[in-house]
């Protein structure tokens, strides 16, 4: 015999509705995503209208002229095809040719012989990005039984050829490559070059000295000239990345002399419900139809209250991060106050699941430029200072010191404590090294 319990429970969940999911996907959008999505819902959506906001354009001309500074939003269009459509932005009218290809062009003028055009042309496919060669590439090329004197005259004619230095098969042989077609390169940078190039990126000039019998001077004049070689003669060549164009979605401007956070929603056009189908949902008798334009009507409404809360939170935000960074805006200081997303979620009163998702992929322009919305959420270190303020008055301390004694780690750890930000000494290597800054040792001079 079993026996059966019964008992109430009290639980709390949370259910996502389809309006809540709409709100919290249109909130997270950045302006091209918004944009792209409400051209596919007035596609899917007959109850939904989309016009051009004139009164939006013309208000946001005139804030240009009150900035000229402003490059986000959409300014009046100026068509120059054919068939009326805006040109591209950052569209490439050819595709950027290869290094490959520009070795074949030269390879096919210099009239060579077919065995050896075959040849050279067929290097030409191995040279990687950098425009260097393997040495394991012509071994392979000894196995297939090719003469060797024919390889080495292949060699120095892809070695003859422009970038200077491809075809190289180490750096030093690269270097060299370069050098041999300057004037009056002095034999201490091709000893250099050739031998110790190790010995130089560690800025470890005494054993070159020793060697070669050069005093420090000659030594450094000697690395300023290899410096100016290109140590990847390939590199232009790389096919670029696709430039990234962004919209700002707010706008930090003076008006009237006070600092204000504009909402930039001049790009967006005026979303209605179409009066034609709210009559026919009124007066139809077909209950199919009518149905179909219910529903319809539910969306289009979930999409403009969406709408008005997307705005009106990232309203809020914007004006938030205005009030808290207030300095770094009016042009007093480059440093930013201490901020995170739970400080600004707690003077919001909102959760801080929706400041997150208010400030995914949204930016922010101001007269100091472009910035992503979250690049102004700073935690504190070092007491009341915040990560990027100790980034700015390390690179300031490193840009004033002396380059004959630079400044160690401990040391800046100590100047930065005595200016009220004290932090160790393994931060100040993790910020400096972020910030792409050597050790002092490889930046003495």
């Amino acid at each position: 015999m079993s026996l059966v319990s019964l008992k109430t429970e009290l639980r709390q969940e949370l259910k996502l509705t389809p309006q809540l999911m709409q709100s919290m996907e249109i909130l997270q959008m950045n302006s091209q995503e918004l944009l792209e999505y409400l051209e596919k819902v007035s596609e899917e959506n007959p109850l939904v209208d989309q016009e051009d906001n004139a009164a939006l354009r013309s208000a946001y001309e005139e804030l240009r002229q009150q900035a000229s500074w402003i490059d986000g939003g959409v300014s009046a269009p100026t068509f120059s095809h054919e068939d009326g459509s805006l040109p591209e932005r950052g569209r490439v009218d050819r595709e950027t040719e290869t290094l490959a290809a520009f070795l074949r062009d030269q390879l096919d003028r210099m009239r060579l012989p077919k065995p050896l055009l075959a040849l050279c042309r067929y290097l030409a496919e191995l040279v990687d990005e950098d425009g260097f060669l393997e040495s394991g590439d012509l071994d392979g090329l000894s196995e297939l039984k090719i003469p060797q004197a024919l390889i080495d005259q292949a060699l120095e004619t892809i070695q003859q050829l422009e970038p200077a230095g491809v075809g190289a098969r180490s750096l030093s042989e690269c270097l060299l490559l370069q050098l041999d077609r300057q004037d009056n390169v002095s034999p201490a940078v091709l000893e250099i070059a050739a031998r110790f190039l190790p010995e130089l990126g560690r800025k470890h000039y005494g054993p070159i000295c020793r060697e070669l019998g050069l005093t420090l001077e000659e030594a450094q004049a000697a690395e300023k000239v290899i410096a100016s070689l290109n140590p990847r003669p390939g590199s232009a060549f790389q096919p670029a990345e696709p430039a990234v164009y962004v919209r700002p979605d707010i706008f930090i401007v003076e008006l009237d002399g006070e600092l204000k956070a504009v909402l930039n929603e001049y790009y967006l056009p005026h979303v209605s419900i179409n009066s034609y189908y709210t009559r026919l949902l009124k007066e139809s008798g077909d209950q199919e139809a009518k149905t179909y334009l219910h529903q319809k009507m539910q969306q289009a409404k979930w999409l403009l209250n969406s709408l008005e809360r997307r705005g009106s939170t990232l309203r809020r935000c914007a004006e938030a991060i205005l009030e808290a960074q207030r300095p770094f805006f009016a042009g007093t200081t480059s440093e930013l106050s201490p901020m995170n997303l739970v400080s600004l979620a707690e003077s919001l009163e909102l959760h801080p699941s929706t400041i997150s998702r208010a400030t995914h992929g949204k930016y922010l322009q101001c007269r100091q430029g472009t910035y992503p919305l979250r690049y102004f959420f700073n935690r504190a270190v070092g007491g009341e200072t915040s990560r990027q303020a100790v980034k700015q008055r390390l690179l300031h301390l490193i840009r004033d010191e002396d380059p004959r004694r630079p400044l160690s780690d401990q040391a800046l750890c100590r100047l930065l404590e005595t200016e009220g930000a004290a932090v160790s000494r393994r931060t100040v290597a993790k910020y400096r090294m972020e910030l792409g800054i050597p050790s002092s040792a490889a930046r003495r001079r």
